[in-house]
Protein backbone atom coordinates (compact mmCIF):
# COMPACT_ATOMS: atom_id res chain seq x y z
CA UNK A 1 0.00 0.00 0.00
CA UNK A 2 2.81 2.62 0.70
CA UNK A 3 4.23 1.73 -2.86
CA UNK A 4 1.51 3.80 -4.59
CA UNK A 5 1.35 6.94 -2.63
CA UNK A 6 5.54 6.82 -3.29
CA UNK A 7 4.93 6.54 -6.69
CA UNK A 8 2.58 9.16 -6.97
CA UNK A 9 4.65 12.02 -5.17
CA UNK A 10 7.79 10.75 -7.38
CA UNK A 11 5.42 11.02 -10.67
CA UNK A 12 4.10 14.36 -9.50
CA UNK A 13 8.01 15.98 -8.66
CA UNK A 14 9.06 14.68 -12.69
CA UNK A 15 5.78 16.03 -13.82
CA UNK A 16 6.19 19.80 -11.68
CA UNK A 17 10.11 19.71 -13.32
CA UNK A 18 9.16 19.53 -16.96
CA UNK A 19 6.13 22.10 -16.81
CA UNK A 20 7.70 25.07 -14.58
CA UNK A 21 10.38 25.73 -16.95
CA UNK A 22 8.17 24.88 -20.10
CA UNK A 23 6.25 27.98 -18.84
CA UNK A 24 8.85 30.23 -17.68
CA UNK A 25 10.45 29.85 -20.56
CA UNK A 26 7.45 30.61 -23.34
CA UNK A 27 6.04 33.41 -20.79
CA UNK A 28 7.98 36.02 -22.72
CA UNK A 29 7.11 35.48 -25.70
CA UNK A 30 3.50 36.21 -24.92
CA UNK A 31 4.45 39.45 -23.23
CA UNK A 32 4.17 42.28 -25.64
CA UNK A 33 7.52 44.34 -26.33
CA UNK A 34 7.11 48.14 -26.62
CA UNK A 35 9.64 50.50 -27.08
CA UNK A 36 10.90 51.43 -23.67
CA UNK A 37 12.29 55.45 -23.57
CA UNK A 38 14.82 55.92 -21.07
CA UNK A 39 15.13 58.74 -18.84
CA UNK A 40 18.84 59.24 -19.44
CA UNK A 41 20.31 61.97 -21.23
CA UNK A 42 24.54 62.43 -22.41
CA UNK A 43 26.41 65.56 -21.94
CA UNK A 44 29.38 66.23 -23.27
CA UNK A 45 30.08 69.06 -21.51
CA UNK A 46 30.71 67.87 -17.67
CA UNK A 47 31.51 70.85 -16.28
CA UNK A 48 29.49 73.16 -13.74
CA UNK A 49 28.67 75.54 -16.45
CA UNK A 50 26.72 73.48 -18.00
CA UNK A 51 23.04 73.77 -18.19
CA UNK A 52 20.41 71.99 -19.58
CA UNK A 53 17.28 73.63 -22.02
CA UNK A 54 14.17 71.67 -22.71
CA UNK A 55 12.84 70.89 -26.11
CA UNK A 56 10.62 68.82 -28.23
CA UNK A 57 10.55 67.32 -31.52
CA UNK A 58 7.65 66.31 -33.66
CA UNK A 59 9.59 63.37 -35.16
CA UNK A 60 12.59 61.29 -34.13
CA UNK A 61 13.01 59.15 -36.70
CA UNK A 62 16.22 59.62 -39.10
CA UNK A 63 15.54 61.02 -42.52
CA UNK A 64 11.76 61.85 -41.30
CA UNK A 65 10.46 65.56 -41.59
CA UNK A 66 10.99 67.10 -38.26
CA UNK A 67 9.97 70.46 -36.30
CA UNK A 68 11.97 71.04 -33.53
CA UNK A 69 10.87 73.75 -30.83
CA UNK A 70 13.98 74.58 -28.77
CA UNK A 71 12.60 76.23 -25.78
CA UNK A 72 13.35 79.24 -23.78
CA UNK A 73 11.53 79.09 -20.26
CA UNK A 74 11.41 82.13 -17.99
CA UNK A 75 14.03 80.43 -15.84
CA UNK A 76 16.49 80.31 -18.78
CA UNK A 77 16.55 84.05 -19.51
CA UNK A 78 17.78 86.56 -16.54
CA UNK A 79 17.22 89.72 -18.77
CA UNK A 80 15.70 90.62 -22.03
CA UNK A 81 17.24 89.10 -25.03
CA UNK A 82 18.59 91.42 -27.88
CA UNK A 83 19.70 88.69 -30.63
CA UNK A 84 20.09 84.62 -30.20
CA UNK A 85 22.78 82.64 -31.26
CA UNK A 86 22.07 78.74 -31.74
CA UNK A 87 24.70 76.30 -32.88
CA UNK A 88 24.51 73.51 -34.98
CA UNK A 89 26.85 70.31 -34.70
CA UNK A 90 28.55 69.68 -38.03
CA UNK A 91 27.49 65.94 -37.56
CA UNK A 92 23.62 67.14 -37.78
CA UNK A 93 24.15 67.35 -41.73
CA UNK A 94 20.88 68.01 -43.30
CA UNK A 95 19.81 71.04 -45.38
CA UNK A 96 18.79 73.99 -43.32
CA UNK A 97 17.03 77.32 -44.76
CA UNK A 98 16.05 80.74 -43.65
CA UNK A 99 12.64 79.97 -44.58
CA UNK A 100 12.54 77.77 -42.13
CA UNK A 101 13.55 79.27 -38.94
CA UNK A 102 11.63 81.09 -36.86
CA UNK A 103 10.99 82.82 -32.94
CA UNK A 104 7.69 82.56 -31.62
CA UNK A 105 5.95 83.13 -28.11
CA UNK A 106 5.11 79.17 -27.06
CA UNK A 107 2.53 77.05 -25.38
CA UNK A 108 5.07 74.08 -23.93
CA UNK A 109 2.58 71.83 -24.25
CA UNK A 110 1.50 68.73 -21.68
CA UNK A 111 -0.86 66.31 -20.38
CA UNK A 112 -3.88 68.26 -21.49
CA UNK A 113 -2.07 70.92 -24.55
CA UNK A 114 -0.42 70.79 -27.46
CA UNK A 115 3.19 72.51 -28.19
CA UNK A 116 2.16 75.25 -30.35
CA UNK A 117 3.69 78.61 -31.30
CA UNK A 118 0.92 81.38 -30.38
CA UNK A 119 3.01 84.40 -31.62
CA UNK A 120 5.26 84.96 -34.08
CA UNK A 121 8.12 87.16 -33.45
CA UNK A 122 9.43 89.40 -36.89
CA UNK A 123 13.23 88.12 -36.68
CA UNK A 124 16.42 89.18 -39.06
CA UNK A 125 17.56 85.55 -39.61
CA UNK A 126 21.21 84.71 -40.91
CA UNK A 127 22.95 81.79 -41.45
CA UNK A 128 26.68 81.06 -40.63
CA UNK A 129 28.80 77.84 -41.64
CA UNK A 130 32.05 78.24 -39.45
CA UNK A 131 35.01 75.94 -40.62
CA UNK A 132 37.13 76.36 -37.35
CA UNK A 133 35.09 75.15 -35.07
CA UNK A 134 33.12 72.67 -37.57
CA UNK A 135 29.48 74.39 -36.47
CA UNK A 136 26.43 75.86 -38.38
CA UNK A 137 25.63 79.07 -36.29
CA UNK A 138 21.95 80.75 -37.06
CA UNK A 139 22.11 83.89 -36.04
CA UNK A 140 18.66 85.58 -34.97
CA UNK A 141 17.94 89.03 -34.40
CA UNK A 142 14.68 89.97 -33.32
CA UNK A 143 13.29 93.62 -34.39
CA UNK A 144 11.86 94.31 -30.70
CA UNK A 145 13.84 92.58 -27.79
CA UNK A 146 12.89 89.45 -25.80
CA UNK A 147 11.18 90.22 -22.39
CA UNK A 148 12.47 88.43 -19.23
CA UNK A 149 8.72 87.85 -18.23
CA UNK A 150 7.13 84.88 -17.62
CA UNK A 151 6.05 83.93 -21.23
CA UNK A 152 8.24 81.20 -22.95
CA UNK A 153 9.80 81.72 -26.38
CA UNK A 154 11.15 79.01 -28.78
CA UNK A 155 13.00 78.55 -31.92
CA UNK A 156 11.48 76.86 -33.88
CA UNK A 157 13.50 74.45 -36.76
CA UNK A 158 11.89 72.45 -39.76
CA UNK A 159 14.33 69.97 -41.49
CA UNK A 160 14.71 66.87 -42.72
CA UNK A 161 16.72 64.43 -39.69
CA UNK A 162 19.85 63.24 -40.87
CA UNK A 163 20.49 59.68 -42.10
CA UNK A 164 22.71 58.85 -39.40
CA UNK A 165 21.06 58.01 -35.95
CA UNK A 166 22.51 59.39 -32.97
CA UNK A 167 23.00 62.07 -30.16
CA UNK A 168 23.14 65.77 -31.27
CA UNK A 169 24.15 68.85 -28.63
CA UNK A 170 23.14 72.23 -30.22
CA UNK A 171 24.23 75.24 -27.66
CA UNK A 172 22.86 78.74 -27.69
CA UNK A 173 24.36 81.59 -26.78
CA UNK A 174 22.37 85.03 -26.10
CA UNK A 175 23.26 88.48 -25.86
CA UNK A 176 21.41 90.34 -22.97
CA UNK A 177 20.44 94.17 -22.78
CA UNK A 178 22.81 96.17 -21.48
CA UNK A 179 25.62 94.12 -22.37
CA UNK A 180 28.07 94.03 -25.23
CA UNK A 181 28.90 90.19 -25.83
CA UNK A 182 26.88 87.10 -25.99
CA UNK A 183 27.06 84.36 -23.11
CA UNK A 184 26.08 81.13 -22.78
CA UNK A 185 22.27 80.35 -22.28
CA UNK A 186 22.77 76.35 -22.40
CA UNK A 187 22.40 73.10 -24.28
CA UNK A 188 19.42 70.73 -25.86
CA UNK A 189 20.71 67.07 -26.62
CA UNK A 190 18.30 65.98 -29.88
CA UNK A 191 18.19 62.12 -29.65
CA UNK A 192 17.09 61.08 -33.42
CA UNK A 193 16.72 57.01 -33.58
Amino acid sequence: MLKKPKNFALNFKILRSFIIPTILVSTPFFIKIQDVKGGIEFQWDQNTGYRRLKWFQKENKKHFKNTIYFFFRPIDRKADLLKVDLAIPQTFKTKIKKDNISLCKVNIGGFESRTRCLENIPADIEIKNDESSLTKMINIYPLSKIPANKDSFAIVLKAKNPKRSGLYQFHSYGQFAGKALSSYLGSWTIVID
